[in-house]
């Protein structure tokens, strides 16, 4: 097989299978190799765009293929060593005498169950005091399919009973039904939840 067929049958193949890893932003390594085949996808791109004589598609993809070596440094790199340092605490307060942590950046995606600890929804976001540190309020989605059609509404702190692997909902399904589905964009203040 030519060089310019098989990488002509590559460069797709990669470019929607590196869009569908990143876009799922499961966590960081599956990010980061999202940005590996993202490379592997500007390069075979480039490869064609040389041996067809389109100069426009190897300068973007090679471009291209240095902006995803950056993602692969961030993604892989750095941000690899920020996650293994907050698990590390989260499991070593596992096994000591002091309270019990996790990092406020896994609160996104968190799930949460009802009072009887059914599957709920998620967590998409908690708004913290900017003076005091407190979590003012838990953005928690449910309903729909893949985001698409679901429901967020903003529980205060207090009606949340952190867990290490889950939130639970301290309200019951119908006071929690009964809180204003949240406009998109158009978030409240700590005085719009009194």
């Amino acid at each position: 097989m030519a060089l310019e067929t098989m990488a002509g049958w590559i460069a797709p193949i990669a470019t929607m299978v590196a869009a569908m890893m990143t876009a799922a932003n499961y966590n960081a390594r599956v990010t980061g190799w999202g940005f590996v085949v993202f490379t592997a996808g500007a390069i075979c791109w480039a490869i064609v765009g040389s041996m067809t004589g389109q100069t426009n598609l190897l300068a973007t993809n090679g471009f291209l293929a240095f902006v995803d070596l950056v993602g692969v440094w961030r993604w892989l790199g750095k941000q690899q060593t920020y996650e293994k340092g907050g698990k590390s605490a989260e499991v070593r307060s596992r096994r000591s005498s002091s309270p019990t942590l996790f990092t406020a950046t896994s609160i996104a995606g968190m799930p949460v169950r009802d009072q009887h600890g059914k599957p709920y929804g998620k967590a998409v976001e908690a708004l913290v005091e900017c003076e005091t540190g407190r979590i003012s309020y838990i953005v928690i989605a449910t309903g729909g399919v893949a985001g698409i059609e679901e429901q967020l509404r903003a529980v205060p702190r207090d009606e949340m009973v952190f867990g290490c692997d889950y939130l639970t909902l301290g309200l019951s399904s119908a006071r929690y039904e009964a809180l204003p589905v949240l406009a998109k964009g158009a978030w409240p203040d700590e005085d719009d939840l009194s």
